[in-house]
């Protein structure tokens, strides 16, 4: 499997997903979106796979979605569709057998932060730039960002995340139960290769029926999380704020926001 923005290797029973737009921090359009759920869909449904890696090419697990992209409210990346594929990926990655572990390096920001979290296993290095940073653009987290967060943190410390887009390193992340395991810079992608030979030398069956057992609950709440966050989000685009924090993050300036 193989995307113009995406590379998916697999080896025998392990899949590695690379993101691979480097020169733009992999930050995320429409089209990569939507391949990145096609590509999880069908790793959930491939019965040969028990472990998938995440990862970054370049400097960053992924910088999020891009945000240049939608400076046109009107323009390809339609918010509609691209929270349908979201809600996809999101539903997709919490209920696959597979165990999934996210090799942490860099920026993972907004959406990158969505889809770390969402992982089974996060393993991060130190210098890493972990933030729900979407309230920088006047917009809510999406891709279940809300749910993933809460699962791992709690409601209460989930808000403040989210509210403040707070940036935590690696240490601060594990602190509060955000990643696994934090490593030295340059160590993630040879743990989490590591942690999945474990993972394969293991009884995985019994593993999957666990993540399956413990997420049961979890869909129906996932899914009303999921309607949720596009509704909001898709009010959010059409708001002065998510405008104004656009073309401030654009021009590279403090953005003035108005409540509207």
């Amino acid at each position: 499997m193989l995307t113009k923005q995406i590379e998916v290797e697999v080896e025998g029973r392990l899949a590695t997903v690379t993101f691979n737009q480097p020169e733009v921090m992999n930050a995320m359009d429409g089209v990569m979106m939507k391949d990145l759920a096609d590509i999880v869909d069908q790793l959930k449904n491939n019965s040969s796979v028990h472990v998938v890696l995440f990862r970054g090419a370049g400097r960053a697990f992924s910088a999020g979605g891009n945000v240049k992209a939608m400076l046109d409210p009107n323009g390809p990346m339609k918010m509609e569709d691209v929270m349908a594929d979201l809600s996809r990926l999101a539903l997709s990655m919490y209920s696959m057998p597979q165990i999934t572990i996210a090799s942490v390096h860099g920026a993972a920001a907004g959406l990158g932060c969505s889809i770390a979290i969402a992982c089974d296993i996060v393993i991060a290095e130190e210098s890493s730039k972990i933030a729900m940073n979407f309230i920088g653009i006047g917009l809510v987290p999406d891709g279940g960002g809300h749910f993933f967060l809460k699962e791992r943190v709690g409601t209460t410390r989930a808000k403040q995340l989210i509210w403040s887009g707070k940036v935590l390193d690696g240490k601060s992340a594990m602190h509060i139960g955000l990643v696994d395991e934090v490593v030295a810079d340059g160590e993630a992608w040879n743990t989490a290769q590591q942690r999945a030979q474990v993972i394969l030398h293991s009884p995985t069956a019994s593993m999957a029926a666990t993540k399956k057992i413990l997420h049961a609950a979890g869909i129906v709440e996932l899914e009303k999380i999921l309607k949720l966050e596009g509704e909001a989000q898709v009010a959010m685009r059409s708001t002065t704020d998510h405008r104004e924090g656009v073309q401030a993050f654009i021009e590279k300036r403090k953005p003035s926001f108005t409540g509207r």
